[in-house]
């Protein structure tokens, strides 16, 4: 399998760099943000595995470093070993993140099996790592992705008015600010809606259902489902995200965890004060810099 030498990116975070590297080597933090289970003896043990981990059934994980402000361990997934480096720096009062990982497929292939536990590790990271600035800058994570549940569907509360909320998911040029990956659609029952530009894409989705300040629902030509519900919810907005429609008994866990990761990115959108994306630099061999998130295809 090609493999891309590594694949990386960079984020920033609003805490001090101390409470990121304790969020990064705490087992207890690692079970509120991370996975369902982690183990750490520093400088010798560094473990993570359970249903929020691809190819998790046991800790697959074998440490090479941990100090200065960088984490570097190799991890055994789908019989290839990757190797992990998470390092962070100073970045003025917040710290810079800088995520690398070797071994994993190039993006030809990662198209190709986007669920395979290695063509998931992209947007598996992009998940973990939004969840981190999450836990670490005080706010509730968004989510995680539960590789052992074949239902897709995620509440995520947003405080911003419901109108305001149907407008980033509705509106191209604001959806694209905070996903990340350019949108093009025609906003009416039965337009056309694609990631990147319709011109280029040769099955768009189609926008099935569109109620305004409610709901929308994309429907893709392989059966897959996409929609987004709001409600009213204590001054805020509940957004109700699901995705439904795949064959066969294996859902698309690596589409929905980039899903997951752009919500994330929704919620800091709508409450970040002078809010900027947390994503600085994306690096993954033959995709755009600057999209981590993949279509839920």
């Amino acid at each position: 399998m090609p493999v891309t030498e590594p694949a990386s990116f960079q984020v920033r975070v609003c805490a001090p760099i101390d409470e990121v590297w304790r969020a990064l080597i705490d087992p207890g933090a690692l079970r509120t943000w991370f996975s369902e289970h982690a183990e750490v003896d520093l400088p010798s043990r560094y473990e993570f595995w359970g249903r929020y981990t691809p190819d998790g059934e046991v800790p697959r994980q074998r440490l090479l470093l941990a100090e200065d402000n960088v984490l570097r361990f190799a991890w055994t997934v789908d019989d290839t070993e990757t190797v992990v480096e998470l390092k962070l720096a100073e970045d003025g009062d917040g710290t810079s993140l800088s995520y690398s990982q070797t071994g994993l497929p190039d993006f030809a292939a990662l198209m190709a099996d986007t669920d395979s536990p290695l063509g998931m590790m992209h947007t598996f990271w992009a998940l973990a790592v939004a969840n981190l600035v999450d836990h670490v800058e005080g706010r509730p994570i968004t989510a995680r992705c539960d590789l052992t549940s074949p239902v897709m569907r995620e509440e995520v509360r947003i405080d911003a008015a419901r109108p305001e909320v149907y407008r980033s998911i509705t509106d191209p040029a604001e959806f694209t600010r905070w996903f990340g990956a350019r949108i093009e659609a025609e906003m009416r029952v039965g337009g056309r809606w694609a990631m990147g530009s319709l011109e280029m894409d040769p099955d768009p989705a189609k926008i099935v259902d569109l109620v305004p300040d409610e709901r929308m629902t994309l429907a893709y030509e392989e059966g897959i489902v996409t929609s987004w519900e709001l409600e009213d919810s204590g001054g805020g907005t509940k957004l109700t995200f699901v995705q439904s429609g795949f064959a066969g008994e294996k859902p698309p866990y690596g589409s929905w965890m980039g899903w997951l990761s752009g919500l994330a990115e929704l919620r800091r959108f709508h409450e970040v004060d002078m809010w900027l994306p947390i994503w600085v630099d994306v690096h993954l061999d033959g995709m755009p810099e600057g999209l981590i998130t993949l279509e839920g295809k």
